[in-house]
């Protein structure tokens, strides 16, 4: 823990004083400290579980500052952007390794690796600039949950495929299940909670009372997206997007001291996941470059086709913001890698894509927001 905390917290002072985004310098951290260089940290399943916490207090965070009328303003275009943010990728993937010489299963894995959105990264960089209240900040949010969905479809395909048992009853049920749960909780979750949470107040005495109701939401919705089928982390928006009309600013500057001490860990372990002597097959390094290459332009041409009415600006801020996959791709790699269908240098391709794109994406996000309004995040606000 103090490898990991210590050396992301000073990596990422040194990128700031250089102007550079701070997350950056934590993922590179990773790099630095795990099994790619010095070897002092290697995966586990602590740092998996630290990191996972990280990423759900994050996404339940940003939920806390986003309001649901918001999201649903953009909604046509989220949902353009997330299904072309879907196909682009995936075809444009299939068609590289196919191309490569890969068999057909290997193909659909690394496309479907390509699909899903890490929305971790994009809503710390737009956070930590004060600009989730930005229109296309709007459509990059509600698009990654939409994406998620999308994405765990292509995915239940793909497995059914790679064990060569497709069931369309299966896949109709999976989907059906996890666009349910999306929509209940967001068009009803903000108006159930603002009635239940004044009530629990008066009832409840214990120390903080509405973060302790918002920690038992938030993992309740994790778990339950989980049985829904899609990403515990869209759980944790949605309980955050419940949330942000009722709690007090309290509750964020207590969410925000927890996401303070996990986010690292998360950062960290995107980096630790990183086996750089990947590099040392020059026709491996040419695909990596090939397919990290078709995973940056695929989001920017599909998920900026959809706003294209909305100007060339948003354009490149919805597509940028779409770039990161995260530990998403690495999940699917992880996945084929373990069905036996992917060989160890095709799930390295995959591996280093997913961690690229993340490093990738907060400069790119950088430069696409210059001149976007910006607004105080609220810990920033001195009270009294």
């Amino acid at each position: 823990m103090l490898a990991v905390f210590g050396s992301a917290k000073l990596l990422a002072e040194i990128f700031e004083r250089f102007g550079q985004p701070g997350i950056v310098g934590e993922i590179i951290a990773g790099v630095i400290i795990g099994p790619g260089a010095l070897h002092w940290v290697t995966p586990n399943p602590v740092l998996g579980a630290l990191a996972d916490l990280g990423v759900m207090f994050l996404l339940f965070r940003v939920g806390l500052e986003v309001k649901p009328t918001e999201l649903f303003r953009v909604g046509g275009f989220a949902t353009l952007a997330a299904i072309l943010g879907v196909i682009a990728p995936f075809f444009l993937g299939w068609g590289i390794m196919a191309l490569w010489g890969a068999t057909r299963v290997e193909a659909i894995f690394v496309g479907a690796a390509m699909v899903a959105t890490s929305v971790g990264i994009t809503a710390q960089v737009l956070r930590a600039k004060g600009l989730l209240s930005d229109r296309a900040s709007q459509i990059i949010l509600a698009a990654a949950v939409i994406d998620d969905v999308l994405g765990l479809i292509v995915l239940a395909i793909v497995s059914g495929l790679a064990r060569e048992k497709f069931s369309v009853v299966e896949l109709l049920l999976t989907a059906g299940m996890a666009i349910a749960f999306t929509l209940i909780v967001a068009i009803w979750g903000t108006p159930a909670v603002s009635q239940l949470v004044p009530k629990l107040e008066k009832r409840l005495y214990v120390g903080e009372v509405e973060f302790n109701i918002g920690m038992v939401l938030l993992f309740s919705l994790a778990l339950l997206a989980t049985f829904a089928g899609v990403a515990a982390i869209t759980g944790a928006f949605l309980a955050g997007m419940a949330l942000s009309d009722t709690v007090e600013n309290r509750v964020r500057d207590l969410t925000h001291g927890v996401t303070e001490l996990l986010v690292p860990f998360f950062l960290a372990d995107i980096g630790i996941h990183l086996d750089l002597r990947v590099f040392a097959h020059p026709d491996v390094l040419v695909l990596c470059a090939v397919i990290l290459s078709a995973a940056v332009v695929s989001k920017l041409v599909g998920c900026g086709l959809a706003v294209s009415r909305l100007g060339w600006p948003t354009v490149l801020r919805v597509g940028t913001g779409m770039i990161p996959r995260g530990e998403v791709g690495m999940v699917v790699a992880q996945l084929g890698l373990t069905m036996g269908v992917i060989p160890k240098p095709v799930y390295a391709v995959v591996v280093f894509m997913a961690i690229a794109t993340t490093l990738l994406a907060p400069p790119l996000i950088s430069v696409a927001f210059r001149g976007a309004r910006r607004e105080i995040p609220i810990e920033d606000f001195q009270l009294g």
